[in-house]
Formats: C-alpha cells, structure tokens, sequence
C-alpha cells in the first residue's frame, strides 16, 4: 500500500505513480544503444523447434540406423525389389518431417498471437512492447495479473503484491516496495506499480526453465512412454532372433551368400516396428494443425492426450462459464445511506484502481467519478482477501474509509444484510458490499467494525456455448467441479442456469486434510469463496484420489491450480501469468473448443492403439519365425520384397487411414497392457499358422523351383490372417473402412494374378492343393484369433 502524493507524475494509460528519477523510462536513442550492444531479451519463440531439430528427430534413430544399414546390404546383393523397405522408409521419414514442420509452423502462428506483450514506458509514453524487445534498464508497468518477464528491480509500488510461488514455493505473496528485487517467473497478484529491468535474456532468472518448458515437444505421455517401453523390449527380442538367423542362413544351410543374406534381412526387417513412432508423431501433429485452425493453441503436445484422459474438470465460473464483462443491475442503499453519496462513493473507489478488475469496470461505467474527491491511500484488491479499499479527501475537508468487497467476508453472521446477499446470490446475482471502515487500511483489524452503506448487485453474462459444452462433458462421463471465489449460492444458480445440478459448498468449510477434502469433494460440484491457494489445494486433493484433472480459468487467481493440475486451460483474454503456466490456450476465449480438444486426444489415443496392434502383431510373428526357423534349421520363408508387399497392404497403407480416422472412444489407462494382450496371441497364431504351411509346402514341393513355390504358400496363409488381422482392428466398421479392407484385399490379388507382378515380387501360386491347404490353415488360425481376442476380453480386461 502507498501514500500517493498530490504532485506525483501519473501515467496517462494507468495512473501509476512513477518515482521522480527514471519516470519518463528510456529515449529512443537509449533503446537503440542498448540494442546494439546486445542488451536484449533474445529469449526463444515459445513451442519453437528448428527444422535441424525436427529432422534430427525423426532421421537419427535406432530403427532407421538397423534398417539404413539392412538396406545398403540389399542394394548390393539383392535385385532392387529386396530393398523396397528402404524407399518405404525414407517416405515415411519425410512425411514426419513434413507433418511435424507444418506443426511448428502452425504453434509458431498460434504463439505470437498469445504472447505477452508487457508495457515499457519510453520517451515518458506507456508502449505495448513484445517481450523480446525489451531492453536492459527498461521502465516496465505492472498490474493484476501481469507476469515479471525479466527480472529487475522495483522502481514503485502501489499496494503490490508478487506472488513467487511457481519460482521458490513460497505459499504467501510477498509485498514489495521500490528497491526490492523482483524475478522473472513470478506475477502480480494484487496492486500495481513499476521496475526496471536489471538481467534480461537468458541472464534472467526464470529464462533458462522457460526455455526448457518452451519446446516443442513429443514426450512425457502416456502414450509415447508407453510405445518407447514396446520397441524396448522388441530390440531385446531381435538381438538373439537376428543372430539366431544369421547363423542358420550363412552357416547351416550354406546356400548361395547372395540369396542367404536377402533371406536374412527379410528375417530381421519385419521384427522393426518402424512405422509405430512416425504414425504416433504424425497423428499428434496433425491433431495440433486441426485445433489450431480452430484458434487453439497446444503449448505442449502431449496436452492433448492428457485432456482425452481427464475425468475431472474443475472449471473457473468467471471468464470460463461467464463471459468477463459484468453489468450493474440495482444499487441498495443500507442503513438509511444516500443514493447519491453511495454513487459517489462508488465512483471514487473505481477510479482509485489503476487496473480495475471486471466488477469494479461494471461499477465505473454505472458511477462516475466525482472529482472533488481525492484518493489519499489505497488497498488494491486481492484474490486472499475477498475486498480493497481507499481512503478519500472529499473535497469539504473530510476524510473517509471505505471497503468494496465480499459481503460474507466484511459483515459478522448475524448482521442482517447477509439474509438480503443469500436471496439475491440464489438468483445467480453476484453481490458485493459497499462499507465504511473506522480503522486505517493498513490496519490488520480494518473490516472490523466496518459499517454497511450499500449493496451493489452485478449480473454475469452467461457463455452462450457454456451450457452445451458441460453437457458433453456429462455425456463423456467427467465430472464438472465448478471452483469460484464468488459466494457459494451465487455460484450454484449461475451453474443450475447452465444445466448443472449439484450441492453448492463454502469451501472455507472444506477439511484441510487431503483425503478428508477429496471425499468432500465428490460429494459436491459447486464451491465458493475458493482462495487461489485452496484452489490449488483442491486440484491436489481430487488428483490423490487417482483422478486425472484438468483445471481452466483465466486469472491470476487460477494460476496455482492451473500449473499442478494434469491440464491447464486458459482463455487467450486471461492474464499473461495464466497463459504461461497453462498447457492449452484457447486464444479465441470460447469454452466450447474444448469438446474438440478432447475429441483430438481421444482419436490419437483411441487410432495410435489400434496400429500398435497391428505394428505389434507383425513384430511377434517375425519373432516367432525366426525362432522357428533356427529350431527347424530351414531357409527362411520370405525374401524382404514379399514382407513389404505384405506390410504395405495389410499395415502401412491402412495404419495410415486408421490413425486420421475419427474416434469418440474414452481414452483409457494401461496402453502397454492392452496393447499385447491382444498382440501376442495375434502374433503368435499368425507366426504358427504361416510356418505350419510352410512345412506342409516343403514336404510337397519338390525339385527346382520348390522354394518360390513354398514361399509363395506361406506367404498367401500369412497375407490372409494379417487381413483378418486388419478386419477385426478396423471395426466398427463404416463405408470407407470396407472400402479400405476391400482395396487391400485387391491390390494382393493383383499381385498374384498379374504376370509381370508375379515375377516382380517372386510370388506364384502352383497348383491347386497346397494353395487350398494355405487358404484352410489361414481360415483355421483366423476363426481361432477371434475366439482368442474374445476371451483374452473376457479374460484380461483392461
């Protein structure tokens, strides 16, 4: 709180009182030596990742080095239709490239439109200025809600308060006066006022996490820690296989070097799941283009599964279930109080506040100011406190208190005014109380004894897509927890107009005890007269239970429970502190984008575990082969240009198609789990059925040319189980997914009937037995997998 004095320089945009030294901030000319000098804050674009990045990411992994070798063998010894996974492979690398480039692009875009841009005062003007142009010995204007972007030092303080919980875990916010250090990283909370910038750029304090917090990136969920699990164990399964079939190819058999390592190769290239990542990568890529094109900004990938996942949402009532803006509908004078003298009054306290909030704007726009009176000391409004005040000259000589602030927090119980607050907060009305105080403001006891002069009664607009947009969530089966600072009943109305039921609660009267506050949690959905710090409280209480949480708001006050929730989601008109610690943005403020962000997490999760089954499947039975290969000590069944063919139609191309396709299914936990339960015993039927054909065919086969013809055999079983494969992954099915099995199912049949693609892929059927016997084994291993992927549901479920 701050003396302001009669004399004081005042800022044009917000009357803040600038110290007599460095209140006009920098010139021009100031600004442009300090540029050249590199006095900067050259901090990076937030979410940005460099193109080197992006394709160091997606060329240089450990699956492309195993397969990059594989291919260069096969250019050498084999003909060039052997080293087709080496051409499938580089379009799949460019095709991440691409996706994830245009991802960037998009989030790049995105960002610039939501950044911050602080106020510096240059050339004794108050300019918006983005936060990279700002310079060392910057004069930088603070208010509510404002984020310290550099750290600097405090040139005047009008009742500010910093809160630097996100940097040291400090619970309390801390006051600061001119002279005191301020650290990039923390923000205002309550007051206003001024610093100049002392380390800027990566110097600053906080720029270093900012940085690391900033990137673009694809890791930390679920799903991606999940799938890198998968390819670890698959690596520890393909060291001894592979070795296992190099020696059986090169020594055992001791066949042509040429046609041994072909087989070889084809042996080890199908155990790689190498389309499993790139897919994973695109379809989070993709998914942030489309949510971007709806003015969503995705600050960190993984956010989209997280919110596909969440089964509690603890939702902010202003800003996100109403809009900001605020009208004054009724002003009742208490204890025979003048009309006139109350507007007055009102009028004062608004023009008091340099940052005026969105009750306080309302108040303005209802009460002009009176401009006799004169603001002698003030006490900005805080979340913590539930009230501010000032205390004024009137002009006549007289000098007055008063308070503006929650009815409940400055009148006792028994005081008769509150029964009149109760019946207007149950029509949804926020109420705020108007009162005269008998102590100093910076009195600890300055509510006490403070008289009731007036009622201000203030409607909230209600979002027009508020209403539809909890019912999805209804429908999705997550539960809404509305968590306000406004009165208990007040909040409960407004949530009933949108459709939403429950027990309103007073928090304060919430059990401090984890478990104790979760229990009363689920028992109730609206909770009022929530401080920030209960908020957090609350957010850490429901996430004990096991629930998955996603918190939005759009103010200061919901910045802690948005940086512990498992998703936070600002609006882009909220403070510059909320947006930064929030993992989603919804830059065009509109509540009803986030049914598509959870539509876009729910088909990347629900589309990524359908063609892990697929890619996982492949990887078993390549497994299994090679293991029965070494045992039966026979040439391996397949040249690589027959596992291509049988990837490409029966997983690259429909993976493809599967991982874009819409998907409503609720995300669930265990990805790994449910994932090979259904991969493992599909491998492993596929795996036995194909080599029991190929046994069949070697026994009936004879002479030269007997094993293009077993080849052939095992490779037709191999091809119709992987489509009963593909049939069950596809359901439920739709026109196009039809369609989809159906072309697969042609191009195969193209292949074989086609003379040219017969000699091209090494595949022609001979005779009329043994390819009937594949096409039983194939029915056989098919109407098991079904039985099997039953009772494992039955059996396992997940």
């Amino acid at each position: 709180m701050t003396h302001i004095d009669a004399g004081a320089e005042l800022d044009p945009v917000h009357p803040v009182p600038l110290p007599s030294a460095p209140s006009s901030g920098l010139t021009t000319a100031e600004v442009a030596e300090r540029i050249a000098r590199g006095e900067v804050n050259d901090i990076p674009v937030r979410s940005s990742r460099s193109l080197a990045e992006i394709v160091r990411a997606n060329v240089f992994t450990r699956f492309n080095a195993i397969i990059g070798v594989l291919w260069l063998i096969m250019l050498f010894v084999a003909p060039i239709q052997d080293s087709l996974f080496g051409f499938v492979i580089l379009a799949n690398t460019g095709i991440g490239i691409v996706q994830e480039w245009r991802a960037k692009k998009t989030l790049d875009s995105l960002a610039v439109i939501g950044e911050a841009h602080p106020t510096a005062r240059r050339d004794g003007i108050a300019l918006q200025v983005a936060t990279n142009e700002i310079v060392l010995d910057d004069l930088i204007e603070i208010g509510p809600g404002d984020k310290i972007v550099v750290d600097g030092v405090c040139a005047v303080a009008d009742g500010l308060e910093i809160d630097e919980s996100l940097l040291t875990g400090e619970a309390d916010p801390v006051v600061k006066h001119r002279g005191d250090p301020l650290m990039s990283g923390s923000f205002v909370v309550a007051g206003s006022g001024g610093f100049t910038a002392t380390k800027v750029g990566r110097e600053a304090y906080a720029a270093q996490l900012a940085e690391e917090a900033s990137r673009f990136t694809l890791v930390h969920s679920e799903l991606r820690t999940g799938i890198s699990t998968i390819l670890k164990y698959v690596t520890w399964m393909m060291a001894p296989a592979a070795l296992g079939l190099v020696v059986t190819q090169l020594v055992v058999q001791r066949n042509d070097l040429k046609d041994s390592l072909a087989r070889t190769v084809g042996g080890i290239i199908p155990m790689v799941p190498e389309g499993l990542v790139l897919l994973t990568s695109v379809a989070f890529a993709i998914g942030v283009i489309r949510l971007g094109r709806k003015q969503c900004l995705v600050q960190e990938l993984p956010a989209i599964e997280g919110l596909a996942r969440v089964d509690t949402v603890c939702l902010d009532k202003t800003g996100t279930l109403t809009e900001g803006g605020m009208d004054v509908t009724e002003l009742r004078p208490l204890n025979g109080c003048d009309m006139g003298y109350v507007r007055r009054v009102l009028g004062a306290l608004g023009e008091s506040d340099p940052r005026p909030n969105a009750s306080l704007k309302a108040i303005i726009a209802a009460c002009p100011d009176s401009e006799e009176w004169r603001c002698v000391e003030s006490l900005p409004f805080s979340s913590a406190r539930k009230y501010s005040g000032a205390t004024f000259s009137e002009g006549d000589g007289v000098s007055s208190t008063w308070l503006l602030g929650a009815p409940d927090v400055l009148l006792t119980d028994a005081d008769p005014a509150l029964a009149e607050t109760e019946r207007l907060n149950q029509r949804g009305l926020r109420v705020l109380l108007l009162a005269r105080a008998t102590r100093d403001l910076d009195d600890a006891g300055v509510t006490e004894d403070a008289g009731p002069a007036a009622l201000v009664v203030l409607e909230q607009r209600l979002r027009p897509d508020a209403a539809e947009t909890l019912r999805y969530f209804a429908d999705q089966d997550v539960s809404a927890k509305v968590i306000s600072g406004d009165n208990a009943v007040s909040v409960g109305a407004v949530a009933a107009k949108l459709g939403l039921n429950g027990r309103a609660v007073d928090a304060r009267r919430l059990p401090a005890e984890p478990h104790a506050m979760a229990e009363a949690l689920a028992d109730a959905t609206v909770f009022g007269r929530v401080t920030p710090r209960r908020k957090q409280n609350m957010v850490g209480a429901l996430q004990s239970q096991g629930h998955t949480v996603a918190m939005t708001g759009d103010g200061v006050n919901d910045v802690l429970a948005l940086k512990d929730a498992d998703i936070g989601v600002s609006m882009g008109s909220g403070s510059e502190a909320t947006r930064a610690v929030a993992q989603i943005v919804l830059l065009d403020n509109s509540f009803a984008t986030l049914p598509s962000v959870v539509a876009e997490g729910r088909r990347v999760i629900g589309n990524i575990t359908r063609v892990a089954t697929l890619f996982l499947v492949k990887t078993v039975y390549s497994v299994l082969l090679a293991v029965l290969v070494v045992c039966w000590q026979v040439e391996y069944p397949f040249l690589p240009r027959h596992l291509t063919l049988l990837s490409t139609l029966t997983i690259g191309v429909p993976a493809f198609f599967l991982a874009l396709a819409p998907n409503k299914e609720r995300a669930r936990p265990h990805f790994v789990r449910r994932v090979m339960r259904y991969a493992v015993p599909g491998g492993v039927l596929a795996g036995a059925a194909t080599f029991a054909t190929y046994l069949l065919a070697r026994h009936y086969y004879t002479g030269p040319g007997a094993l293009a013809a077993e080849t052939s055999a095992a490779t037709l079983t191999l091809f119709l189980i992987s489509m009963w494969v593909l049939a069950i992954i596809a359901r439920p099915y739709t026109w196009w997914r039809v369609a989809l099995v159906a072309a697969m199912g042609v191009a195969f049949v193209f292949v074989l009937t086609v003379p040219a693609l017969q000699d091209f892929f090494a595949l022609k059927l001979v005779g009329v037995t043994m390819p009937w016997t594949a096409v039983a084994v194939a029915t056989v291993a098919a109407v098991a997998l079904d039985f099997l992927w039953k009772w494992v549901d039955r059996r396992f479920p997940a």
